[in-house]
C-alpha cells in the first residue's frame, strides 16, 4: 500500500473516531471555530502575502482594531477571508451543491472592498502565476476550463474525500480563473469539500508555503498530482490527530 493510500485510509478511520465524539459541547465547537477562523485566516493571507501577524490579525477579527501601519488592503483580506469561512459553513449547513455561481460567490466575497472590478468575475486578461513553471490557460478558455473542472468533479463521486478536496484545490489553481484572490478561493473551496464529508477544515500554514508552491506546480506542469494529495493528505491526518488529541477528555 502507498504512502497516500495509507494516509487516505488513515484520515478515514481518524474521522469515524472523531465522529463518534460528536455533538460535542455548544461552547466548545463555538471555541474551536473562532480558533480556527483566526488561524486559517492569517495563515491563507500570509502564504499570499499579507503582513498581518497572527495576534494582529486576532485584533481585526475580534476586536475590530485598525493596526496601525497596515494597510487597508490587509485589514479588508482579514475581515474578507473570515466572512468567506462562515459563507462556505452556510452552504454547507443547507446541503448546497458546488457550482460556478457558488465559486464566483466565494470570490467576490474574498476580494469584497478591495476590488470590485474583478470580484466574482472570471479574468479576462492573461495570467502568469509568479514563481511557477506553470502557465494558466488563456482568457478565452476559462469558461471551457471551468466547465471541464466541474464536469470532473460533479462525476468523482467515488473518490476518497480527502483526494477530491485535494485535486479541486490544484486543478482550480492550475485554471487560475480570477485575475487576484485565486490562491485564497481555491483553499476555501478545499475545506468546503472536506467539511461536507464529515472531516475537519485543514489550514496550510506559513511555513509550508514553500512546499505547497512546489507540489502544486508540479501537478500544473506534469500532470501529476500525487505529490499534491500527499501534502494536503498529511495535513488532513495531523489535524484529525490533533483534534482527537484535544478532546481527549470527552
Amino acid at each position: 500500500m502507498d504512502a497516500q493510500k495509507k494516509l487516505l485510509n488513515k484520515s478515514s478511520v481518524l474521522k469515524e473516531l472523531l465522529v463518534k465524539k460528536r455533538p460535542l459541547p455548544y461552547q466548545l465547537v463555538k471555541d474551536m471555530k473562532e480558533d480556527f477562523y483566526i488561524k486559517n485566516t492569517y495563515h491563507s493571507n500570509a502564504i499570499e502575502g499579507n503582513t498581518l501577524t497572527l495576534y494582529e490579525t486576532k485584533a481585526v477579527l475580534e476586536d475590530g482594531i485598525t493596526i496601525r501601519g497596515k494597510s487597508f488592503r490587509e485589514h479588508a483580506e482579514a475581515n474578507n477571508h473570515k466572512e468567506a469561512i462562515t459563507y462556505v459553513e452556510e452552504l454547507i449547513d443547507d446541503d448546497i451543491p458546488l457550482t460556478q455561481r457558488f465559486i464566483k460567490d466565494i470570490h467576490a466575497i474574498v476580494m469584497q472592498g478591495i476590488d470590485r472590478t474583478i470580484a466574482g468575475k472570471y479574468r479576462n486578461s492573461a495570467a502568469l502565476t509568479t514563481g511557477a513553471n506553470h502557465t494558466p490557460p488563456s482568457p478565452e478558455k476559462i469558461q471551457d476550463e471551468m466547465d471541464s473542472l466541474m464536469y470532473w468533479y460533479e462525476n468523482m463521486i467515488d473518490l476518497h474525500p480527502v483526494e477530491k478536496a485535494s485535486l479541486l484545490h490544484a486543478k482550480f489553481v492550475n485554471v487560475h480563473p480570477f485575475s487576484d484572490g485565486n490562491g485564497r478561493t481555491s483553499r476555501l473551496l478545499m475545506n468546503f469539500e472536506l467539511m461536507k464529508s464529515g472531516f475537519p477544515p485543514i489550514t496550510i500554514e506559513k511555513d509550508d508555503r514553500f512546499r505547497y508552491y512546489e507540489v502544486l506546480d508540479i501537478s500544473g506542469t506534469k500532470g501529476d498530482y500525487q505529490p499534491f494529495v500527499l501534502f494536503i493528505a498529511e495535513r488532513a491526518v495531523s489535524t484529525l490527530e490533533k483534534h482527537l488529541d484535544f478532546l481527549k477528555g470527552l
